[in-house]
């Protein structure tokens, strides 16, 4: 069975919902590392998270949602894209040990400076267009918490999530209260009465009921009693966007002494990418030749130089 992701909306009112499973996805994610029992629940919800909030993305291009933090934990980033392609990582302290019931304020926000930042990323920016970042401080005991502060903060949008994972499945579910469109008249009381009603609803919800239980009967669970609006599932995966070229770019980024010095003192860059284990080696060779490109192309933008 493939991983899904199924989008429903709440009949009479501007209420929509998602539900999400991720199995083959996080299998991936996890495949290249062994993180703590705490740490691969986290990332396993931010992976939920992410392919929920990705699925109304409005342009072709990715969002990124990163905590950081100044405690064991020092990041967990999460990568969706418009087509819910999806990769994720976890860096840890250097030599910690993390307790199985450590909380996420004691993982990343141990002095207070931890951050949670979304980025909105065009594939295809405009000229001068940068990506969309929103920076606020760590608001809240959990992800879902995390998120949900972030969205009525920056979005103003009444969002609830219930995120859960272990070992074998990541899996959330998101309701989102949306403002009416082309300023019609609503029944305001009526919307705010079925945004109440469904969030109790999904306050009913246990971590364990949402990892053992499928798409299909949770929403009928849940909502019997509503009418709701199902629209055709859509099928996460995961997906790597590393590739030779990009590290050879980064590894230019970091400059030709830098990287001269390291070849001289290694004889060989090994990189491996976080995301998905992939490894690139880098001789002397192939680094000369990274920097014979930069070289070219400044010999061509010299001013000629003629006799007369």
């Amino acid at each position: 069975m493939t991983d899904t992701l199924q989008k429903f909306m709440f009949e009479g009112a501007p209420v929509r919902g998602e539900l999400v499973e991720l199995s083959d996805t996080w299998r991936h994610v996890q495949s290249h590392s062994n993180y703590p029992l705490v740490v691969r629940r986290l990332l396993g919800e931010m992976l939920a998270a992410a392919a929920l909030l990705s699925a109304n993305l409005k342009f072709n291009g990715a969002i990124i949602m990163q905590i950081h933090g100044d405690g064991p934990l020092r990041l967990l980033v999460v990568e969706c894209d418009s087509e819910l392609h999806l990769r994720a990582t976890a860096k840890l302290a250097p030599d910690v040990v993390i307790s199985d019931d450590a909380t996420l304020a004691s993982l990343v926000n141990v002095h207070g400076k931890g951050r949670f930042v979304i980025t909105l990323d065009p594939k295809d920016k405009l000229p001068g267009q940068q990506a969309y970042q929103g920076i606020v401080p760590l608001d809240g005991d959990t992800v879902a918490e995390v998120i949900e502060s972030y969205m009525l903060r920056s979005e103003q949008l009444d969002t609830k999530l219930w995120l859960a994972a272990d070992g074998e499945v990541s899996r959330g579910l998101l309701l989102q209260k949306l403002p009416r469109e082309g300023g019609i008249d609503a029944p305001v009381n009526d919307d705010l009465e079925t945004w109440n009603r469904v969030v109790m609803l999904g306050q009913t919800l246990r971590a364990e009921e949402l990892l053992t239980t499928d798409i299909e009967t949770l929403m009928r669970r849940l909502f019997w009693e509503e009418t709701i609006r199902v629209f055709d599932p859509r099928s996460p995966s995961f997906q790597c966007s590393c590739n030779r070229v990009k590290v050879g770019n980064m590894l230019m980024m970091l400059g030709r002494q830098e990287v001269e010095t390291a070849i001289a003192e290694l004889g060989l860059l090994a990189i491996d990418c976080d995301f998905c284990g992939q490894h690139y080696e880098f001789d002397k060779v192939d680094c000369a030749q990274l920097f014979a490109t930069e070289t070219t192309v400044e010999a061509l933008s010299m001013p000629s130089l003629s006799k007369h």
